[in-house]
C-alpha cells in the first residue's frame, strides 16, 4: 500500500496520522535454549525462517561455557583411556565457531550471554536442568576473566572489531534464582558483573556489557537480600488481589548504586518480564499467580523511570526474556489466544523498552528434555517439527508494519514505512469480556479450549484516504479456524507421535489463513470493513508472493 505523496496528504478516519517513530521491540531479539542446540540443522532451519519470516536481528541463549560446548578444557579427553592432563587450561571454539557461523551467515547477531560455569572452575556443579548446568561463581574470578577475555578477543580475530562491536554483553542469567541460576550471594554476583564488565571494556571500551538480567517483578522483600527468602512471599501467595500489590524489578536499584559506587560501565540494564508469579504460602505450597493484561506495560514503566533517575540515564533497556509464561510446558504457547495477548503486548511496549525478546523462537529446546507431543506447551513460535503455530503468524504480521506510527489504535495499529512509503496495518481482538485478565497457564491444549468461549467478535472498521489509486493489499486473518495448528492436531485427535501424512496435513493447515486481497479506490480511498472473531489477529500490507 505504497504512497508516493508526503505523509501529510493521509487521512486516516479522517485525520493527519501522528507520525512517530515505532521501535520493532519484538523482533528485535529472540530467545532461544542453550548453545549446543544451535548445533542442530532444526534449530538452524527454524531460526533462518525467524530472520527472513520473523525480521529476528539478535538471539540470546544460555550455557555458551557449558561443558557441551568443550571451550574451557584442562584435558584431553582421553575418550576410552584416562585422560590426560594439561600442563594449562585451553581454549577451544570448533563448536562456538559453528554457532556463531551460522547466526552470522543469516545476517543476524548474537546477544551474547556470558555463562554458565565450566565445570573445572565451578564451585558447585550439575545444578540445573537435565543436561546439567553449572551456575555458580567461579572457584577463581581470575580464570573466569581469562575465560572471558580470551573468549571475546577470538571473536574480533575471527569476526572483526566492528562485527563484534555490534553484539550486546549480558553477564549471567537470573542470578536471583538461587539455589537454580545461581548458587551465591547477591554481591558474588555483584562481583562476578564488576571483573567481567572491567574486562570487557579492558578489551575495547567500545564494547557494550550489562546486567543484571534478573528474574520477574515481585511485590514482596523476598529477594532483598543475600540470598532469596522464601518466607518474605508469604503474603504475596496468599493476597486476595495481586494486582494491587506493588511489583517491583529485582535487584535493578542495588545494582545500578553498586556499579555507581564503583564506577562501573552499564551499557545496558536486563531484566525479564514474565507477567507471573509463584510464590509459597506459610506450608509450603506454591501458588501460580497470573497478573492484569498490561503488567508487562506497567513493568516498562517502572524500568523507564527508574533509569532516567539513575546515574545511567542513557542506559538502554532490554528485556531479555518475555512470554506469557516461563514454563515450556504451558499450553497456553500453542495456542490462538498467545497470538492475540502477544501482539497487544508488544504494541503497547514499543515505547519503552530497546527489545522485548520473545522466550523462545522455537520448541528446539531441552531444559526439561524434548518436548512430550507435537504440541506440549513449549515456548517456541515453531513446534519440533517447524509447524508454524499461531505466535508465530502474529509475529510475521508485527514484522510487516513500518518503521512509523500513523495512527495508535485501541486495537491495533496503523504504519508506514520510512524507507518505502508502504503503509500497512494490524488488528487484534483481545476479547472484551476478558476485561483486564491476563492469560492464565494450562498443563494441556484441551484445559485451554474452553477460553475459544470467551467473545464478543469486533468489527473493525477505518478508513485510508491519499493512498494510489487501483493499488492493492494483502488482507490476512488468522482465527480460531484459520492458522490453528493445535486445534487442528486436538480435531485429530491429538496423536503423540503424527505420521509423516499427518504432519503434512497440519503443516498446511498452520498456514491456512484467510486471505483477501483488498484494492483503493479511484479516489485513493481504503475502506476497510471487518468482523474479527474472539482472539483474531489480522494484517493488512502490500501485496506479496506469500
Amino acid at each position: 500500500m505504497r504512497d508516493d505523496a508526503s505523509t501529510s496528504t493521509l487521512l486516516i478516519d479522517g485525520r493527519t496520522p501522528a507520525d512517530v517513530a515505532l521501535r520493532h521491540v519484538w523482533n528485535e531479539c529472540v530467545g532461544a535454549g542453550r548453545a549446543n542446540e544451535a548445533l542442530r540443522a532444526d534449530w538452524q532451519a527454524h531460526f533462518r525462517e525467524a530472520v527472513e519470516v520473523l525480521g529476528a536481528r539478535y538471539v540470546r541463549f544460555h550455557g555458551l561455557f557449558h561443558d557441551d560446548m568443550f571451550v574451557y578444557r584442562t584435558d584431553n579427553g582421553g575418550g576410552f583411556g584416562p585422560a590426560a592432563p594439561l600442563p594449562e587450561p585451553v581454549y577451544t571454539y570448533a563448536y562456538v565457531d559453528k554457532v556463531f557461523d551460522a547466526i552470522l551467515e543469516t545476517g543476524a547477531r548474537p546477544f551474547v550471554e556470558l555463562g554458565f560455569m565450566p565445570r573445572q572452575l565451578a564451585t558447585e556443579t550439575e545444578t540445573l536442568f537435565w543436561w546439567k548446568a553449572h551456575c555458580s561463581p567461579p572457584k577463581d574470578m581470575g580464570a573466569w576473566v581469562e575465560l572471558v577475555t580470551t573468549t571475546v578477543e577470538h571473536w574480533i580475530a575471527r569476526y572483526g572489531i566492528d562485527e563484534v562491536l555490534r553484539w550486546p554483553f549480558e553477564v549471567w542469567n537470573e542470578p536471583n534464582l538461587v539455589p537454580n541460576f545461581w548458587t551465591g550471594t547477591r554481591t558474588q554476583y555483584f562481583e562476578l558483573y564488576e571483573a567481567t564488565a572491567r574486562a570487557i571494556k579492558g578489551i575495547d571500551p567500545r564494547l557494550k556489557v550489562g546486567g543484571p538480567s534478573t528474574s520477574v517483578f515481585v511485590p514482596d522483600a523476598r529477594y532483598a537480600g543475600e540470598y532469596h527468602d522464601p518466607s518474605l512471599e508469604v503474603e504475596t501467595a496468599v493476597a486476595a488481589d495481586p494486582d494491587a500489590l506493588d511489583w517491583q524489578p529485582v535487584w535493578i536499584h542495588e545494582f545500578i548504586a553498586y556499579c555507581a559506587e564503583r564506577d562501573l560501565p552499564v551499557d545496558f540494564l536486563s531484566t525479564h518480564l514474565y507477567p507471573t508469579d509463584y510464590a509459597a504460602d506459610s506450608l509450603g505450597k506454591v501458588s501460580a499467580i497470573t497478573r492484569h493484561r498490561d503488567a508487562t506495560y506497567d513493568d516498562l514503566r517502572a524500568m523507564r523511570a527508574i533509569i532516567a533517575d539513575s546515574p545511567y540515564p542513557e542506559a538502554e533497556l532490554h528485556i531479555t526474556e518475555w512470554s506469557t509464561s516461563p514454563s515450556s510446558r504451558d499450553a497456553t504457547h500453542d495456542t490462538l489466544f498467545a497470538a492475540s495477548y502477544i501482539v497487544r503486548a508488544f504494541l503497547k511496549a514499543a515505547p519503552l523498552a530497546d527489545s522485548v525478546s520473545y522466550w523462545t523462537f522455537t520448541d528446539v529446546f531441552e531444559e526439561g528434555g524434548g518436548g512430550i507431543g507435537p504440541f506440549h506447551g513449549g515456548f517456541g513460535f515453531v513446534n519440533e517439527q517447524g509447524l508454524h503455530k499461531p505466535t508465530f503468524h502474529a509475529m510475521a504480521m508485527l514484522n510487516r508494519l513500518g518503521d512509523r506510527l500513523l495512527a495508535e489504535l485501541p486495537h491495533g495499529a496503523v504504519t508506514r514505512s520510512s524507507t518505502t512509503g508502504d503503509v500497512s496495518a494490524i488488528f487484534y481482538n483481545y476479547p472484551a469480556d476478558m476485561g483486564a485478565t491476563g492469560l492464565t497457564a494450562h498443563r494441556t491444549y484441551a484445559d485451554a479450549r474452553p477460553l475459544a468461549e470467551v467473545g464478543p467478535a469486533r468489527r473493525v472498521r477505518h478508513t485510508l484516504a491519499g493512498l494510489v489509486p487501483g493499488s492493492t493489499l494483502d488482507l490476512e486473518i488468522l482465527d480460531w479456524e484459520h492458522g490453528n495448528v493445535a486445534e487442528a492436531w486436538h480435531r485429530m485427535g491429538a496423536p503423540l507421535n503424527p505420521s509423516r501424512e499427518q504432519t503434512a496435513e497440519l503443516r498446511e493447515a498452520a498456514d491456512r489463513l484467510r486471505r483477501t486481497v483488498l484494492t483503493v479506490d479511484a479516489d485513493g480511498v481504503l475502506e476497510i470493513d471487518v468482523e474479527l472473531p474472539p482472539w483474531a489477529v489480522a494484517s493488512v500490507a502490500p501485496r506479496t508472493t506469500r
